[in-house]
């Protein structure tokens, strides 16, 4: 889906030209900063709480004519914790089907992680959702990818509540791929759902996690912190799609491909959430290097694909890349992003395309042994789709579509009760 976005437009030569400000004065925020701005300061509560909610418009497209999405929705803040336990507000959109729920038992709730939108406050999801495509002059283009997933789950019954994650629409830089900053979005935001009035929700019910990509690696923290962060949830099972449980090992793999732009969203979330370590992060940026983390924390996925498309990660440091990552502050930083080292408290599935491009499938089978040594209920899938253009990401993207009927099957089947099939010692 980016894929296709992205070959709408021809990169701009001057992408990496640091003379030139390439953020974007043209996005009019004035239809949304009333509910994304937070009070100051957080009323009191506990994590979950919700602060405001209104009422979301659901549409495919800006018209709203071409179908819509069979669901009342609810735009939402919550109150969570960032990466350091500091309390912050979080917003997101709760979908309440309505079409009634064929299984056994309570209507479900899946809680769902998006995956990659950019780093810009206009491309939160609980924005596109509303607006169905974004865009505003040159190229900050944001299309909600992940509503073809939401349209027919909602349409199976199952309630959604999809979460922003941290500074994604509210004040301050999203923490991009921060394991701990989005496990705890996730976990609230099924928190925040059983607090709204009038749902068809009960407190006691079942929930299951989702994600793929960035928003598998959210779904796999969530499984894994669910124990210590919120354990008066009832937790059914959890999708992770090609999570990111190694961000060490992404390095060669991003380097020249489509997506080598998500560097810098992964940097300026690391300056954000551990501003400690921003002069030693800075130090090993080129001028070019320190130009794109300026230019992309405004920008959506879209447009950053656009303009910094097959680029090397070399020119963007003064030291070699590769050996940087093995280097303090950037080891521990990127060591405590590492998923596998909690037990999950509910059975996960894994799915990951042996030749993945982008998030390689060797750490995400890792995450899954690791969490099977410590007693999980695990079961890991292949994707064996053989290599295909692979620096524009083609078996990255693929996989999510064909991976995710199979998966809704697996996640209905634990709302259902059915017994799970852990392939553990297999992978």
């Amino acid at each position: 889906m980016l894929i296709a976005l992205a070959s709408l437009f021809v990169p701009y030569a001057h992408a990496d030209d640091p003379t030139i400000d390439d953020r974007h004065p043209y996005f009019n925020e004035d239809e949304y900063q009333a509910f994304y701005t937070p009070p100051v300061p957080l009323p009191a509560g506990q994590p979950g709480d919700l602060i405001r909610t209104e009422p979301s418009r659901l549409v495919l497209e800006p018209s709203g004519e071409l179908g819509m999405i069979m669901a009342n929705g609810t735009r939402i803040m919550y109150r969570s914790n960032d990466a350091r336990g500091n309390p912050m507000a979080v917003t997101g959109t709760y979908f309440e089907p309505h079409n009634a729920w064929p299984g056994k038992g309570p209507r479900p709730l899946i809680v769902y992680g998006p995956g990659t939108q950019g780093q810009g406050d206009q491309c939160a999801p609980s924005r596109q959702f509303n607006q169905g495509i974004h865009w505003s002059p040159w190229l900050d283009l944001a299309f909600n990818y992940e509503e073809l997933f939401v349209a027919t789950m909602v349409a199976r019954g199952f309630a959604i509540v999809m979460t922003d994650y941290e500074g994604l629409g509210t004040p301050g830089l999203h923490t991009y791929a921060n394991r701990v900053s989005q496990g705890h979005a996730m976990l609230d935001a099924a928190r925040a759902a059983k607090n709204l009035p009038d749902t068809s929700l009960t407190r006691d019910g079942p929930l299951a996690f989702w994600g793929y990509s960035q928003g598998g690696g959210a779904a796999a923290s969530a499984a894994e912190m669910a124990d210590s962060y919120a354990p008066e949830l009832h937790i059914v099972g959890s999708y992770a799609g090609a999570p990111p449980a190694d961000l060490k090992a992404l390095f060669p793999f991003i380097d020249g491909s489509m997506l080598i732009g998500a560097v810098g969203y992964a940097l300026n979330g690391v300056i954000t959430a551990y501003p400690e370590h921003e002069a030693a992060i800075r130090a090993t940026l080129t001028p070019r290097g320190a130009d794109m983390l300026f230019k992309v924390q405004d920008q959506c996925v879209a447009e950053t694909l656009t303009k910094f498309m097959f680029r090397h990660l070399q020119p963007y440091f003064n030291q070699d890349i590769f050996a940087l990552v093995e280097q303090e502050p950037f080891k521990s930083l990127f060591d405590e992003q590492k998923l596998g080292r909690m037990k999950p408290n509910a059975p996960v599935l894994i799915n990951s395309n042996r030749f993945d491009p982008l998030v390689p499938w060797a750490p995400a089978m890792q995450m899954g042994r690791d969490w099977c040594a410590q007693g999980a209920d695990i079961e890991a899938r292949t994707n064996e789709q053989p290599p295909f253009l692979n620096k524009a990401m083609i078996n990255h993207g693929l996989p999510m579509l064909v991976d995710g009927e199979p998966a809704m099957q697996w996640i209905a089947d634990r709302f259902n009760g059915l017994p799970t099939t852990p392939n553990c010692g297999q992978f």
